[in-house]
């Protein structure tokens, strides 16, 4: 899809911009990452990365930035021997996992909305 996209974007002095829109519009689509309690999930086919084609995936950044991956990397932390177990419920787990996709999912729908206003204001001030 890259080399595709790639070849389309011409040399143009619109090849940058139709880059953007076009990289843009394309990654919209895809899926969004979930956190989810895998004590919670029956079905291991959940667990799997579409794109990378792994069976089992996960995934987290520093944990200075979201309390999700403070979360991933004590449990990370505890599965693997280094910390000691995790003294929350299963369910407990999967509650907060709930809530830190809600918010993202909120805060993601506030960037578009923020960036549609902005787009609409620029268009009325141009016209």
């Amino acid at each position: 899809l890259q080399k595709s996209l790639n070849e389309t974007f011409g040399a143009d002095k619109y090849s940058k911009a139709r880059k953007e829109v076009l990289t843009h519009m394309f990654s919209r689509p895809m899926q969004m990452a979930l956190y989810f309690c895998t004590g919670v999930l029956e079905d291991e086919t959940l667990f799997h990365h579409y794109a990378l084609n792994v069976p089992f995936y996960t995934h987290f950044t520093s944990p200075i930035r979201r309390y999700a991956d403070i979360i991933v990397h004590r449990l990370l932390s505890a599965s693997l021997g280094v910390s000691s177990p995790i003294k929350m419920e299963k369910e407990a787990i999967q509650r907060q996992a709930h809530h830190c996709n809600d918010r993202k999912m909120a805060s993601k729908r506030v960037q578009e909305l923020s960036a549609d206003l902005f787009f609409a204001v620029f268009v009325r001030v141009r016209a």
